[in-house]
């Protein structure tokens, strides 16, 4: 395999705008007297609820995403714990998006949060990548008083970085004859999947750095990190040519959330699961969209990466269904024991769906839950979130809550 000069075959100008604390910014937008308190988003303590965001005030003590509500709270008595309003959040997300969307149709969301542009198309009306990133950054904090990190790069993976490199309020470019030279002494932990089992082997290996690991022989990295070592050794380069795929063209609708440590508690994943299965069902319907195969995928400590899938007799759009589907792969098509989980997503796919034949009580049924969906959507628009929620496992607060 040649060594790279860190050339990007096909030249494109990607922003990743990563949304800084997100749901704990609404919240403090909502009530700016806690700017300065340490504020959880997340479920009740008492019935096993996990962080959903933390402020960086709250960060501080040593709190973060996915950890457990009671956790954070012995860490810090005195925070502000505030229920989830994903569909708030959503609603918001929908606002950043409209900001994107001035200056590109390219925009792949990741989350709520976070999403890629490619506006190498846009530059000659709106100027370079960093103009437009520099508009982007303060439309938002002017007009919705947020504040997002952008990193702007000629990849999806040296954009990624670059926005979380300088948190909060970041700003980063990284031309194409400066990859090689940003990513170089970036500890090796900041290569996408790198887990701890991983980190555990290149410290093993007396890499440290991405320029270390750049200097190793792809096939002794194989020895060590089998097919992982390809894509590790490509990522070292800077090379990353995925395309930014906008919703509008994507074959699939996922929803997936990287966890900051790695949890092995069953509980806790299936909530988030829940949770997640929730998101991807409401953007189906936003969309107008039902998909019949319902994909669940899972990252290991290791960084290897799982995914499961069932296809339905019918497409779907239905929260409960992509929900006990999800449910379903996790429990009974992964292996057991379960290792501890780095990364969770829930995907839909199958939009050319060809209809399949239910009785006249199965589609009572659904037309059921389809319009049970509907109203919960609206309720959520208007209230938020936790103003109505299904009786079992909404969200991340567990399946007790009502």
């Amino acid at each position: 395999m040649p060594e790279s000069s860190g050339h990007i075959a096909m030249q494109r100008t990607i922003l990743h705008v990563d949304m800084d604390a997100f749901f704990a910014a609404v919240e403090i937008r909502a009530r700016p007297e806690l700017a300065q308190q340490p504020v959880i988003v997340g479920g009740a303590a008492e019935r096993r609820g996990v962080v959903a965001a933390a402020s960086y005030a709250a960060r501080r003590y040593g709190i973060h995403s996915a950890m457990p509500t009671a956790t954070a709270l012995r860490l810090c008595p005195q925070a502000v714990l505030l229920p989830p309003r994903h569909d708030h959040y959503a609603e918001v997300s929908q606002q950043i998006r409209a900001v994107f969307e001035r200056y590109t149709p390219q925009v792949e969301p990741l989350s709520l949060d976070e999403a890629f542009l490619d506006v190498s198309g846009s530059e000659r009306l709106f100027g370079p990548g960093e103009a437009i990133g520099r508009r982007i950054k303060e439309e938002i904090r002017a007009e919705l008083g947020l504040v997002a990190s952008v990193g702007v790069a000629p990849s999806k993976f040296v954009a990624k970085i670059a926005s979380d490199i300088d948190k909060p309020d970041g700003f980063v470019v990284v031309a194409p004859e400066q990859v090689q030279s940003f990513l170089d002494p970036l500890p090796v932990g900041r290569l996408w999947g790198v887990g701890k089992v991983g980190a555990k082997v290149f410290e093993r290996l007396g890499i440290t750095t991405i320029g270390q690991l750049r200097c190793y022989s792809p096939r002794l990295l194989r020895q060590h990190f089998g097919n992982a070592a390809g894509q590790l050794w490509q990522l070292a380069h800077g090379r990353d040519e995925r395309p930014v795929v906008s919703e509008r063209e994507a074959k699939s609708i996922s929803q997936e959330t990287t966890f900051p440590r790695d949890i092995d508690d069953s509980g806790v994943l299936r909530a988030w699961l829940q949770d997640l299965a929730a998101q991807v069902a409401w953007r189906l319907r936003r969309h107008g969209l039902k998909g019949r195969t319902v994909h669940l995928k899972v990252r290991l400590a290791d960084f290897s990466t799982l995914t499961r899938a069932q296809t339905l007799a019918q497409a779907t759009d239905i929260t409960d269904e992509i929900r006990r589907v999800a449910l379903t792969l996790f429990e009974q098509r992964l292996p057991r024991p379960l290792p501890p989980l780095r990364l969770l997503g829930v995907g839909v796919s199958g939009f050319a769906a060809v209809p399949g034949q239910d009785d006249l009580f199965a589609v009572a049924g659904r037309e059921r839950q389809s319009r049970l969906d509907a109203v919960m959507d609206q309720v959520a628009e208007r209230y938020g979130r936790g103003s109505i929620v299904r009786g079992v496992g909404a969200g991340k607060n567990g399946p007790e809550q009502r």
